[in-house]
């Protein structure tokens, strides 16, 4: 079907094309009221037909691409990954989203609201797919599956994740210092260390995080929270990575081993540390001095040294210390707790080197040996305390007289002279001494 023009006869395809001409060529100015509701009806009356063909054939290609999609809704949805079209906001924050969907379940992240909760240990979720995931943390179920090794994991994610590690591919690189990750989460974390960013704070005391699961660990701290038992022997941790390493000791599984001397480990962070106990390589170095570590953490804590940083308080009593362990081991002081007992005699310790230490009198071993005269002891420092007699070596100096001393603990002693203070008391007549040995043989003389 053509279109011919009522005044050069020109014909065209359709009629759209026909009155763009009229309009541009001809002019529909010249044309007089009556004439132009002549055309126009003539043009509609003709295009009938192909505009019922165009309107079909549009129709046919909108249903090829809705057939592809549940719904309408889902097809519009599609559509905006292509046009990057968000017009759902949260008047909160300002963030933006494709789906109206998803704006709900990020308003939860504001409201606190966890609606999906999990029936066995209580768990609440704010979206159903977190929940049907933390579900097969209590079935065990792990569906997908690598071919390369058979591990197998919960999440298609992870098993992504894990095939990296035998292709190799770090597909995530640093623009800054070209340092390459398998998963773009570690890239984001990594940029933190260049961009100082520390964007979770603990409400409670300040203390800023690169890491919302740092974060959360660390409000255990407050709370004292411990969510993760073992079923063995009934310890508990903040952490589901600890209890997987603590079940290692009751199965006595050690999965990481040396291929060079055949040491095997249960953390695959200790076998890595080992493994450059081979290779000499110490990747971690202080940029204030020099100095090198094989471990990320060491560093941290030389680190310390320089900025004085004792970033683990004692909310009790107020003593900071520089190792989070050191902060554990001190709040037995306050609590009392001994964990470590020795099979035989049944002594109880705050500390597991304590208890290793103490085992040697019953087994009588001395590992610490002198290689200048032979002589052997049962603890490290015994050892170096001996060496200084071969030496000579006085470290520990008076900062009032300057006398110096082999030993910390003559440091002590002597610095009483000093201060006057007497620590030990006689609970018979109370005469109170400088040291231990003055009390003792002075509780001789009432026996």
């Amino acid at each position: 079907m053509c279109f011919p023009c009522v005044y050069c006869k020109r014909a065209f395809s359709t009629a759209a094309l026909c009155v763009r001409h009229l309009r541009h060529m001809h002019g529909r100015d010249k044309l007089t009221a009556s004439d132009i509701q002549q055309i126009d009806q003539w043009l509609r009356d003709n295009d009938a037909e192909h505009y019922r063909r165009t309107r079909d054939n549009r129709r046919q290609k909108i249903n090829k691409r809705l057939a592809k999609f549940t719904c309408k809704v889902s097809y519009k949805q599609h559509i905006r990954t292509h046009t990057g079209e968000k017009p759902y906001k949260c008047e909160t924050c300002g963030a933006a989203f494709t789906q109206n969907g998803h704006l709900q379940q990020h308003m939860r992240t504001h409201t606190g609201e966890k609606p999906y909760k999990c029936e066995t240990c209580g768990d609440a979720f704010i979206q159903n797919v977190h929940l049907q995931l933390h579900m097969r943390t209590h079935t065990g179920e792990k569906p997908y599956k690598c071919e390369t090794c058979g591990a197998a994991f919960t999440q298609n994610a992870h098993l992504q994740k894990h095939i990296r590690t035998h292709t190799g591919e770090k597909p995530y690189k640093c623009e800054t210092c070209g340092a390459a990750f398998i998963q773009n989460v570690h890239l984001q974390l990594h940029m933190r260390t260049h961009t100082g960013e520390k964007p979770y704070k603990c409400e409670t005391c300040g203390a800023a995080f690169n890491r919302m699961g740092s974060l959360q660990l660390h409000m255990r701290t407050h709370t004292g929270e411990k969510p993760y038992k073992c079923e063995t022997c009934g310890t508990a941790f903040n952490r589901m990575g600890s209890l997987q390493l603590h079940m290692r000791t009751h199965t006595g599984e050690k999965p990481y081993k040396c291929e060079t001397c055949g040491a095997a480990f249960t953390q695959n962070g200790n076998f890595q540390n080992h493994m450059r106990t081979h290779t000499g390589e110490k990747p971690y170095k202080c940029e204030t001095c020099g100095a090198a570590f094989t471990q990320r953490c060491d560093l941290k804590r030389h680190i310390r040294t320089h900025t004085g940083e004792k970033p683990f308080k004692c909310e009790t009593c107020g003593a900071a210390f520089t190792r989070r362990h050191h902060l554990q081991l001190h709040m037995r002081t306050h609590t009392g707790e001994k964990p470590y007992k020795c099979e035989t005699c049944g002594a109880a310790f705050t500390h597991n080197g304590t208890l290793q230490t103490h085992m040697r009198t019953h087994t009588g071993e001395k590992p610490f040996k002198c290689e200048t005269c032979g002589a052997a002891f049962t603890q490290r420092h015994h050892l170096q305390s001996h060496i200084r007699t071969h030496t000579g070596e006085k470290p520990c100096k008076c900062e009032t007289c300057g006398a110096a001393f082999t030993q910390r603990c003559d440091l002590k002693r002597h610095i009483r002279t000093h201060t006057g203070e007497k620590p030990y008391k006689c609970e018979t007549c109370g005469d109170a001494f400088t040291q231990n040995q003055h009390l003792k043989s002075h509780q001789k003389k009432h026996k």
